[in-house]
């Protein structure tokens, strides 16, 4: 039973991190594009805001399992195959990045107002005002998103062991039965 629980388990920890991680980078840079291009952000820009939010929320809709089929071939493009542990990162990339923004845009909106005017009147540039007073002033909110992500990817990491992803959802599909 351990023999196939364990790397089951290794298997799942490595592609819920590695996914987890590069859907954090993938959704600070939407969130911060989200944040600067809304109404009232720094650099506001509707049309784009309005594109993004589009796109984003139809991949937050998809459902998880249908999203890494028709990843399918995407994956196998990037990785040379279309199933295993490696290929799964892809899709679970894909599925936890839109979920990171808006969790992420959301911090950063929640920022006092306040605060990012005193900023600009200290001459702070969008830059600054965005790395030094936004993301540190968010960072509580922003862990919990970290958190928060890493739990869903696990729970989507099962979803993609049940169509040959590997890891804890496929010894549920194999053995649990």
């Amino acid at each position: 039973m351990f023999d196939i629980l364990f790397p089951a388990l290794g298997e799942t920890i490595y592609m819920s991190f590695v996914a987890t991680f590069f859907a954090l980078i993938i959704g600070f840079f939407l969130a911060i594009i989200l944040t600067l291009t809304s109404k009232g952000g720094l650099k506001e820009n509707l049309k784009i805001y309005s594109i993004l939010d589009i796109v984003i929320n139809t991949l937050r809709s998809f459902p998880f399992i249908i999203l890494m089929i028709v990843l399918f071939p995407l994956t196998k493009f990037l990785i040379g195959k279309s199933i295993g542990t490696t290929a799964a990162i892809i899709p679970l990339t894909i599925g936890a990045a839109p979920f990171v923004a808006r969790l992420i845009e959301s911090a950063l909106k929640e920022v006092d107002i306040g605060v990012i005017e005193a900023a600009k009147s200290f001459g702070a540039s969008d830059f600054q005002i965005i790395f030094k007073v936004m993301l540190v002033e968010a960072l509580p909110s922003i862990i919990s998103a970290i958190t928060l992500t890493l739990i869903t990817v696990i729970g989507f990491s099962a979803m993609a062991g049940a169509v040959g992803g590997g890891g804890l959802g496929d010894v549920a599909i194999k053995y649990g039965y």
